[in-house]
């Protein structure tokens, strides 16, 4: 009968000589050792306890600051446990090691896939960790393993973990991390060009002391100077505004892309860098709405601006909770939260720098002044539904 176990060990073990032999614990892959890296997804996966097989002279060192200790002397209760074994030299997914501490098995039976990673859930825990102890490699462990216990096949998401065989792997492993970097909620333009750009820096900021908190908040006094260019009228005033607009929504998929990949994520900085995004929208419709208000010197655009900002921030108010946890609208949604879900996307940043690059701003300020309060009504709309 198929069982989840309620507690769960990760345990980190050199790997077969000969697959990885040039494979140090302590190659950075983006801007973390191997090691760390692992076990920091471990911990972020929610495994109760990490422990590391220390092969490496500089191990000790690497694991500094984690949960992660030493497999020599550790002890477990005589419970039952769930025991994820992986390889020092596979790069692992947050998400794939949830899935695999997770995933509904057969106690006392051996899930392996090949030497990338294995599975059990067994009444001796102790007996595994003292296998591993005596053992050099996973290699020889899982040949121990399966003498001790029946083996299945492992059935995995093989895009969930990438192994490195050799130095230059480190590189191509990076790569593989920032593609997972995308989020589910994209437009088409923030794919296919600003998120490129958006991982190139990433990557390069990777291997820095820059935190993510700093990136939001350059970006948002990006946003900010940029708003300002939109109290002019002039289409060179307005064009510079809009591309200082453009850079900061790139600039705004920096500080979350570094988050995930260094697991550096808080409640706090997605807190910053959602309000931090409302913020400089509420300073582009503002502006907007004065420069127009001065050059026509009239009051109307003033009350179009209050309009647009008023429902800006109910927007904002609604979509907090969804956008910071980055859930996505799902194939069983009705078209109404489908609709919703579009309407979020920042490719309108685009149209902004069409119509600035004539000076025609003001036109963007009367279309959100309709399309915001509209978009804010459909969202109490779901949620008045996904209430009742």
């Amino acid at each position: 009968m198929s069982v989840r176990s309620a507690e769960s060990l990760l345990l980190v073990v050199p790997p077969e000589p000969g697959t990885a032999t040039s494979v140090s614990p302590g190659i950075v892959v983006a801007g973390l050792p191997l090691l760390r890296r692992i076990v920091l997804a471990g911990s972020r996966a929610g495994f109760s306890r990490v422990l590391v097989q220390i092969s490496h002279g500089d191990a000790e060192r690497l694991l500094g600051g984690t949960a992660a200790g030493a497999l020599s002397g550790a002890r477990l209760p005589d419970s039952r446990r769930r025991i994820v074994i992986l390889p020092a030299n596979v790069v692992p997914q947050p998400r794939w090691l949830r899935a695999l501490r997770e995933a509904e098995i057969e106690p006392e039976r051996l899930y392996a896939d090949g030497q990338l990673a294995a599975v059990v859930d067994t009444d001796d825990p102790a007996g595994v960790l003292e296998a591993a102890v005596r053992c050099r490699d996973v290699g020889e462990l899982l040949a121990t393993l399966r003498g001790r216990f029946d083996e299945a096949k492992l059935d995995v998401d093989e895009t969930g973990r990438f192994p490195m065989t050799e130095t230059a792997d480190a590189k191509r492993a990076e790569a593989w991390l920032l593609r997972s970097l995308i989020k589910q909620r994209e437009g088409f333009m923030s794919r296919h060009f600003e998120r490129k750009i958006s991982l190139a820096i990433t990557r390069r900021l990777a291997v820095t002391r820059v935190t993510p908190d700093v990136m939001t908040l350059v970006s948002v006094a990006i946003g900010l100077v940029g708003a300002s260019f939109f109290l002019s009228s002039s289409p060179v005033y307005q064009l510079a505004g809009a591309l200082l607009f453009l850079a900061h929504s790139i600039l705004d998929g920096c500080d979350g892309e570094l988050a995930r990949l260094k697991f550096m994520e808080s409640s706090r900085g997605a807190v910053l860098d959602f309000w931090g995004d409302n913020v400089v929208h509420v300073g582009v419709f503002a502006c907007m709405a004065l420069g127009l208000s001065l050059a026509q010197e009239a009051t109307w655009p003033l009350a179009l601006g209050a309009v647009t900002v008023v429902a800006t921030l109910g927007a904002a108010a609604c979509q907090s909770r969804a956008i910071m946890l980055d859930t996505a609208v799902g194939a069983d949604a009705s078209w109404i939260a489908r609709f919703a879900e579009a309407f979020s996307h920042r490719d309108f940043i685009y149209l902004v720098i069409a119509l600035s690059a004539f000076g025609k701003a003001h036109v963007f300020l009367i279309l959100a002044s309709i399309g915001t309060p509209i978009f804010f009504g459909l969202l109490l709309w779901v949620g008045a539904r996904r209430r009742a």
